[in-house]
């Protein structure tokens, strides 16, 4: 904990007391004497975790510390750039609380904070720092909930509130007022509560995973966006707000309670990164987007739409998935020649089918399947002569269905 009578307070204090008395003296601070202040409260309030040195160059009888201390960056003897922490791997941080004295840096445009134990409220005076673009503020402990007045900065661009143990409600203006707001994470945090009908921010990085949040997704986002998270919470109902998102890139919404059908329109390039796991869609397996679009998956590209109650027989649109899961659902019929195209050719690596009602896989006589393929058709309507290839343990070992269970899904077809 950071003492109560600091020794840089005190020596800040000196260096006022011998400015006074030799004026001279003054022109050799290269840096606002009010910022100075605000550095020492500062240090005031924070200390080096064991094993870290950030505040060892931080001596207040130095003529320029806009050189001397580490962290800061000046411009005409203000302090514009603010990092506490050095971040690197092998050092542990800081600890103390956030003063508000960060306020008084009012040329400050970023405010970073590295990973610490810093614990206690972010303060509501941060919301004076007009020129603030980047706040940075992870992987600590910080506490209560997120200032209203962050609203206030007409120039925020990047906002990471990240891995903490914020909570409350997220203020509305975050999405409404900034109109220069680009990233917002607040991920793993306890914030809860429900989002604003309308995000009228052009956001382009949305991250709320691993929070508490509930409701429904805003029914308007803004086109802009390329990702969006919002896994583990415990949010509801359609996805109505996701049609218009033409740019969207990474798309994860697993671990909630989303239902109903998944947007058509969704199934379309550039989104190649798709999460909804253990939710409640429902409806068409995979919705078959009008016109078709071209090849719109490669390298990289992963869709999870495992654990839900998708139903009917599988669209070809996701045959070029790299990594696909559609294990756990209601799919039936046999599986499109698309897929085993995909799957002969490499460009799907990984295929799971397993927990459906599946009566069979398009095998191309004569052709080995890839040495690196994981594929798991086991538990369908079906005895898998291939398909046993990089199952996971929670496949089970059973190879198909009780041919009871695959009369009622697939219209009296025999199991193959």
């Amino acid at each position: 904990m950071a003492k109560p009578q600091s020794h840089a307070l005190f020596l800040f204090l000196l260096l006022l007391l011998v400015n006074a008395c030799h004026p001279s003296h003054q022109n050799q601070n290269k840096i606002s004497l009010n910022d100075l202040a605000a550095l020492a409260a500062i240090k005031d309030s924070l200390t080096d975790i064991p094993g870290s040195n950030f505040f060892s160059t931080w001596d207040f009888t130095s003529p320029d510390p806009c050189s001397t201390f580490s962290g800061i960056t000046c411009s005409l003897n203000r302090v514009t750039i603010l990092t506490l922490g050095t971040g690197l791997s092998n050092t542990p941080g800081l600890a103390g609380f956030l003063s508000p004295s960060l306020s008084n840096l009012t040329e400050l445009t970023q405010l970073i904070l590295y990973p610490g134990i810093v614990t206690g409220p972010i303060p509501p005076q941060l919301g004076r720092l007009s020129n603030l673009r980047v706040l940075s503020l992870t992987n600590n402990r910080l506490k209560g909930p997120i200032p209203s007045s962050l609203s206030s900065l007409p120039n925020l661009h990047t906002l990471d509130l990240s891995y903490n143990q914020l909570t409350g409600s997220i203020p509305a203006g975050l999405f409404t007022e900034l109109a220069q707001l680009k990233v917002v994470i607040l991920a793993s945090n306890q914030l809860s509560g429900e989002l604003p009908r309308t995000v009228s921010a052009e956001i382009l990085h949305l991250d709320l995973k691993d929070n508490k949040l509930t409701g429904a997704l805003p029914l308007r986002l803004p086109s802009t966006i390329r990702y969006l998270s919002a896994s583990k919470n415990m949010m509801r109902g359609p996805l109505n707000g996701l049609q218009s998102l033409s740019e969207l890139e990474f798309l994860d919404l697993s671990m909630n309670q989303f239902s109903g059908p998944i947007p058509s329109s969704l199934l379309r390039p550039p989104l190649s990164s798709l999460f909804f796991a253990t939710e409640q869609f429902i409806g068409l397996a995979v919705p078959s987007p009008s016109p078709p679009p071209p090849s719109m998956y490669g390298e990289g590209s992963i869709v999870d739409l495992s654990h839900n109650f998708l139903t009917g027989e599988l669209s070809p649109v996701l045959a070029a998935v790299e990594t696909l899961f559609l294990n756990n659902n209601h799919l039936m019929g046999r599986v499109p020649e698309e897929y085993a195209k995909s799957v002969y050719g490499g460009s799907t690596k990984t295929l799971y089918l397993q927990h459906n009602y599946i009566t069979g896989f398009p095998l191309q006589a004569g052709l080995a399947l890839p040495d690196t393929l994981s594929l798991c058709l086991t538990y369908n309507c079906m005895v898998p002569s291939v398909g046993l290839m990089g199952c996971p343990a929670s496949a089970g070992g059973q190879l198909s269905r009780p041919r009871s269970q695959c009369v009622v899904f697939n219209h009296g077809r025999p199991i193959p």
